[in-house]
């Protein structure tokens, strides 16, 4: 097992969009599923990939929170009702 050396590119975690934090934490989720990484590099996968989630997770509350569902009444005008999420 090689150890995966540090990236000196590593983009801060808020800095990035939706699509990307999920493509690196696909990428990192199958580096470990893989035995890629050695244990301490395993740890640091592990550790970013927990913040990679939480952040995708944040993202998809800004949107939900941004989507609006447009009804349309019974006398055929519309409205803009706010997104709410089913149980």
């Amino acid at each position: 097992m090689a150890e995966e050396p540090p990236s000196e590119l590593e983009r801060p975690i808020e800095s990035l969009s939706f699509e990307e934090a999920m493509a690196e934490l696909e990428a990192l989720v199958q580096k470990l599923e893989r035995g890629q990484l050695d244990l301490e590099a395993s740890i640091k996968a592990y550790e970013r990939g927990t913040a990679l989630r939480r952040h995708c997770a944040a993202k998809l509350r800004e949107a939900e929170l941004r989507v609006e569902k447009l009804s349309v009444e019974r006398d055929g005008s519309l409205r803009l009702e706010p997104f709410v999420e089913r149980p």
